[in-house]
């Protein structure tokens, strides 16, 4: 930075966006090949090289934020936006999901019934399972919370304390739901509510995993020291993003388990 005459962070040039674009593709082609040969070789080699790659990726940036000081005042602002227009997105993705729940929903065909749920679709109790994540999340939203206040008041002990217990609420969040899909008496081929609950909860329950990844990364970093009270974004867009996927999930809740059973 000393050679520099302004703030902003001027990128290396990287092979990670390459190496990254090259493993989705085989993970797509590997799912591809799984479904329809029962051959996982690519898959499982799409897995390991996007896991290199993430790791190797998280490392370099970690290595300039922390280590090389190019995560400036104004770089850190950029970064924010760039979380908030992720964040949009995401909202903007998942309303895909919800508008054609209620499309289905609100006004049912005679292919349906002319009822909702379908005739013949036993939906899941919300009062069970269902419920029992709700509190589990907005638990974690709790705990998240504490998490970030004891960092910005440099208590590390409960900082670590609240991040562990958020990271176990995230996992047994997604144990609990993949017992949900054990026990359901429906499937994804069953109709239009088979299809619209699980595309919706499946990939709620995909950015459980990544947000409890992003924590279990932030976890990692705080044990080495990495975060101060004044300078933990990396932590910081961790915790946004695990709000934004408790409050999908109260929407999910209310509208798909509750009013949709």
């Amino acid at each position: 930075m000393t050679h520099q005459t302004h703030a902003y962070h001027m990128v290396d040039p990287s092979p990670w966006p390459l190496t990254g674009a090259l493993s989705a593709l085989l993970m797509t082609s590997g799912l591809t090949m799984w479904f329809h040969y029962h051959s996982v070789v690519l898959l499982f080699l799409g897995l390991m090289t996007n896991t290199l790659t993430m790791f190797q990726w998280w490392r370099d940036v970690v290595r300039e934020g922390t280590f090389q000081g190019h995560h400036t005042p104004v770089v850190q602002e950029g970064l924010r936006y760039g979380m908030i227009l992720f964040i949009t997105s995401e909202v903007l993705f998942f309303t895909g999901f919800f508008w054609a729940f209620y499309h289905s929903s609100l006004a049912p065909t005679p292919e349906l019934g002319s009822y909702w749920p379908p005739v013949g679709v036993y939906p899941l109790n919300p009062l069970e399972v269902p419920l029992l994540n709700t509190s589990v999340l907005l638990a974690s939203g709790v705990t998240i919370t504490w998490a970030h206040h004891s960092l910005m008041e440099g208590n590390r002990k409960n900082m670590l304390q609240a991040l562990l217990i958020t990271i176990l609420l995230g996992v047994y969040f997604t144990l609990l739901q993949m017992f949900e899909y054990y026990e359901a008496s429906f499937t994804i081929s069953d109709g239009i509510y088979g299809s619209t609950f699980f595309v919706t909860t499946g990939f709620h329950g995909l950015h459980v995993i990544i947000g409890s990844t992003f924590l279990l990364t932030c976890f990692i970093r705080q044990l080495k020291f990495h975060f101060t009270s004044n300078h933990h974004f990396g932590f910081e867009a961790a915790a946004w993003y695990w709000h934004f996927v408790d409050v999908v999930w109260l929407f999910l809740y209310l509208s798909i388990y509750w009013w949709g059973s």
